[in-house]
């Protein structure tokens, strides 16, 4: 079922969205060469819980050991933080993370280049920004969940990547995962219609080489079947009658 979102909703959702944007601005500063991903986590499970009322959305869904998701690489989505797990320079890492306040939950991902990495991948990266940037724009009141697949798809497939097609965005409020489904690829006017009050989380996961996934022994970490690169990011947005609120946004200082 598709719920629709009271403004006092929005607003709390909007406050979680702010924790897990300078979550994700203090595991970027902190994702250098040498850093394992259980420092990064440890860090962002600290950081979270010091905001009162907040606690980390992932730690315990779906029994997930963690409060963020590091997935380096190849891996696309979903890689449990580890000691072993040792980022170096030229490396990419995917760190995905929810906060819930108030029994209301936000979600957002970046791709965060370790030291200096290829010129092409960091083309993979700013693709997959615009390919996110396309969706949000195309997430507005009277368009339907197909608009945004189609928007975030172009972008992708137009710069010669590969979209994934196992792995799709959601619903996100008083559970993490609610309907609908937000595939990352699609055709225009088709599936369910954007209303104000919704909100969703657009995630684009995209590969330089195939679009075929596979799921390793861990039961979690997602990677691509050819070992090509992949780059996740995401925001939760809110539909409004004239665009998309994105929820997961730092705040702007006065005079900014």
């Amino acid at each position: 079922m598709i719920t629709i979102k009271s403004p006092r909703e929005l607003d709390t959702m909007a406050r979680a969205g702010r924790i897990v944007a300078d979550t994700l601005a203090l595991v970027r500063a902190r994702a250098v060469p040498g850093i394992s991903t259980a420092d990064l986590d440890r860090a962002a499970e600290a950081f979270i819980r010091a905001h009162p009322g907040a606690t980390p959305s992932f730690k315990g869904l779906y029994d997930f050991p963690a409060s963020l998701c590091t997935s380096i690489n190849h891996e696309v989505v979903h890689g449990i933080p580890s000691r072993k797990r040792v980022l170096k320079d030229g490396d990419i890492v995917s760190v995905d993370v929810g906060v819930c306040i108030a029994g209301l939950h936000a979600d957002s991902a970046v791709t965060v280049p370790v030291g200096e990495i290829a010129p092409a991948t960091r083309t993979l990266l700013e693709v997959t920004q615009r390919a996110l940037a396309a969706g949000i724009a195309a997430a507005k009141a009277g368009n339907q969940v197909g608009d945004i697949g189609h928007a975030v798809q172009t972008v992708a497939e137009g710069a010669g990547y590969a979209v994934v097609r196992e792995l799709v965005g959601h619903g996100i409020g008083t559970q993490f995962h609610e309907e609908p489904q937000i595939p990352n690829f699609g055709k225009p006017h088709t599936g369910p219609r954007l209303m104000p009050g919704m909100t969703i989380a657009i995630e684009p996961m995209i590969n330089v080489g195939s679009p075929q996934v596979k799921t390793l022994s861990d039961r979690w970490t997602v990677v691509t079947v050819d070992g090509s690169l992949s780059a996740h990011f995401e925001h939760t947005v809110a539909i409004m009658q004239d665009g998309a609120r994105v929820l997961t946004m730092a705040e702007v200082p006065a005079g900014v």
